[in-house]
């Protein structure tokens, strides 16, 4: 069993190490958005199913000595493919859903060595039964999901921060040969067998259609609530593998109780547990739009998740069949998985206007409970209670996130969702004025007073006073200015443009456009020269020639989520080069979770620039929301001109100890603001 248990064990490893590995190489190149996480999760679920339907079919049609020699020859071609580096042609040119060429790209780079990891552990699981002619070998599913686990965690904590993602490539590729020996030393070991593992034993019946469907749905509905909760804390707070990883380490965390042994899942303590858990994040998703703090977020949700995720696969576990319909089982499974993941990454952008599958998710949760306690039987008082206690509280459970959803939408002029995520344009009645605000997820992206006298004054965070408005105030007190802007929002930065003046926006959501020129009234009424560029800005920058821009300001952060990618030296780098001698590079640090001064400062040292923080309280009256910005320049003496005077204006600061963040490197736990 050693070989087995070696050989499932690496696979698992691999499996799982590399999902954010590759996930956090292609970010960048699609704008940095949570999203690209939930389309590489559906690749995943995708290939998963594949390599369970592959391993399914080949020990139900093919010989034993046949299955070897197929899925050695299979394993020799992926080494060919080696090393997993993807190749810079996949980079988007345009503007529209990435999710088809996100599928390619990973497809292209690692699609049959993640098919034949994926394989691997109902493929020799089954081997072991035919060679050794023992029981259900479920330990050795356990022992798969303990090595997926463990390849998780030592991501963000040790592989990340050691090594380069090229280094990273590059030892994975070497541990995947390294398997591919072991499996098909396996494969050649187990050719000849004492227990045919297609024959039906007299005492398994098939599974029943009623079996094989709560199979899936309970595999759907975790997989729904994996990859919805992982996007919710993904889009508020950076899309980073740390928040990628611990659900998922949860959610296997689950299957590793749940098939390691009876005793763990126990009705008695998980059903009832369900009760707070969906309860307790159908609050959470309400408050949490009254900006929730981080520290009860996140462990709030993960809680949530581990809980129900418990209670699915128990339930799986308790339903799991006879080793002869093994492979069916985990191809059903895996099933429900793909059809959990394209229901998020696919069908729900496409359905809904606003994020409601977290919402589906804890329904459906709630449903499958109703439906395995449906007769179950209380000595005494016989099978109904319990199913009618679950059912009420289903409903009253959809019934609340129903009203909650309700009373959030109701007063929204505008909702549209695409792969960048859910815009919601609003109407305010306020004492003096009307205004109209764009926001993307909970966070304020600009907004405009209706009422003509203010119509064009910067509102929000890009007021006179702001770090930004002071210093393009203080570039076109000079004359003309070249400004460029990354991130459009509202379109407020636009208002500060003159005649002669120069303004190139940078926009990757081409919805932030349309509702830019059709919503709100700044950047049509800008007298600039003004172009808007659709596309992820660092991919459109690397493809212009050196603008000379004045100003270059970067403020592309939707939600409390950070693009890292436009943070990196690489990032500055390329600012720089698109920026005057004596321009200033304009970065948007509020955040209520991260403190970016630090990365802002370690960069501006890489450079030989100096960073200035300039902060700005707002003013309600004056439509003028708190900000912070970091105004990094060569020359110290641009930020004591007339519009810095009186300014609240610190030098950024940032420790010898702190690492310069590159696109190969980013550590969120430095910044996080825990207070």
């Amino acid at each position: 069993m050693t070989l087995y248990a070696i050989t499932i064990f690496l696979s698992a490893f691999l499996l799982f190490q590399v999902q954010p590995l590759i996930a956090k190489i292609i970010l960048p190149w699609f704008g940095g958005s949570a999203a690209v996480w939930a389309a590489a999760m559906l690749f995943f679920q995708l290939v998963l199913l594949a390599g369970y339907a592959y391993s399914h079919a080949a020990i139900r049609y093919l010989r034993p000595k046949s299955q070897a020699m197929v899925h050695g020859a299979l394993l020799l071609v992926s080494c060919a493919l080696l090393p997993i580096l993807p190749n810079p042609a996949w980079k988007p040119t345009g503007s529209g859903d990435p999710t088809l060429r996100i599928l390619g790209l990973l497809a292209a780079t690692i699609g049959l060595p993640y098919f034949l990891l994926s394989s691997t552990s109902p493929l020799l699981q089954a081997w072991y039964v035919r060679k050794s002619g023992s029981g259900m070998p479920y330990r050795l599913f356990a022992l798969s999901n303990f090595g997926s686990m463990l390849a998780l965690i030592s991501f963000p904590f040790l592989v990340e921060p050691q090594l380069t993602s090229r280094e990273q490539a590059f030892s994975w590729s070497g541990a995947y040969i390294l398997f591919a020996a072991l499996c098909a030393f396996a494969a050649w070991a187990s050719r000849h067998g004492k227990v045919q593992i297609t024959a039906e034993s007299e005492s398994a019946g098939r599974p029943s259609l009623a079996q094989l469907t709560l199979w899936v749905a309970l595999a759907a509905c975790a997989s729904i609530l994996l990859v919805s909760i992982t996007n919710h804390l993904s889009q508020n707070v950076a899309p980073i593998p740390f928040l990628w990883v611990v659900p998922l380490a949860l959610y296997l965390l689950t299957f590793i109780f749940a098939f390691e042994s009876d005793r763990i899942y126990q009705r008695w303590l998980f059903l009832p547990l369900l009760i707070p858990a969906l309860g307790g994040m159908a609050y959470l998703i309400w408050a949490d739009s009254g900006n929730l703090h981080i520290k009860k977020l996140i462990p709030g949700f993960c809680a949530g998740l581990f809980v129900c995720c418990m209670v699915c696969h128990g339930e799986l576990a308790r339903r799991r069949p006879a080793p002869s319909h093994l492979t069916l089982f985990y191809l059903m499974v895996s099933l429900g998985g793909a059809i959990g993941g394209m229901f998020v990454a696919f069908v729900a952008p496409h359905v809904f206007n606003s994020y409601l599958e977290l919402q589906v998710g804890l329904g459906m949760c709630a449903v499958l409970a109703m439906v395995v306690l449906w007769g179950v039987r209380i000595p005494k008082l016989g099978p109904w209670p319990l199913g009618i206690a679950a059912a009420v509280a289903t409903g009253v459970l959809i019934s609340y996130m129903g009203m909650s959803q309700y009373n959030e939408v109701k007063g929204f002029r505008l909702m549209e969702r695409n792969f960048y995520g859910v815009l919601h344009v609003r109407d305010d009645k306020l004492d003096k004025y009307n205004e109209r605000v764009l926001l993307h997820g909970t966070i304020n992206h600009g907004e405009q007073v209706l009422n003509d006298e203010l119509r064009y004054t910067p509102t929000s965070y890009y007021g006179i006073h702001s770090g930004v408005g002071r210093a393009v105030r203080a570039k076109q007190a000079l004359g003309p200015a070249r400004v460029g802007v990354i991130g459009l929002g509202a379109g407020v930065l636009s208002t500060y443009g003159r005649q002669g003046d120069y303004f190139r926006i940078y926009e990757i959501n081409p919805l932030v456009e349309r509702i830019a020129q059709t919503e709100f009234s700044f950047y049509p009424h800008s007298a600039a020269d003004k172009k808007i560029l659709l596309g992820d800005a660092r991919l459109t920058l690397e493809r212009q020639e050196a603008q000379n821009f004045d100003i270059l300001a970067v403020d592309a952060f939707s939600s409390d989520a950070i693009p890292i990618h436009l943070l990196t030296r690489e990032a500055l780098a390329l600012y720089f080069r698109h920026l005057k001698p004596d321009g200033i590079l304009a970065l948007h640090v509020s955040n209520r979770y991260l403190d970016l001064i630090p990365v802002c400062a370690r960069g501006a040292q890489e450079f030989d620039k100096v960073a200035m923080v300039v902060s700005d309280e707002g003013d309600e009256a004056d439509y003028l929301s708190s900000s912070t910005w970091v105004l990094l320049a060569a020359q110290p003496e641009l930020f004591h001109g007339e519009m810095f005077k009186d300014a609240d204006i610190t030098p950024g600061k940032s420790s010898t100890k702190f690492r310069t963040w590159t696109d190969d490197y980013s550590n969120i736990f430095q910044i996080l603001k825990l207070d």
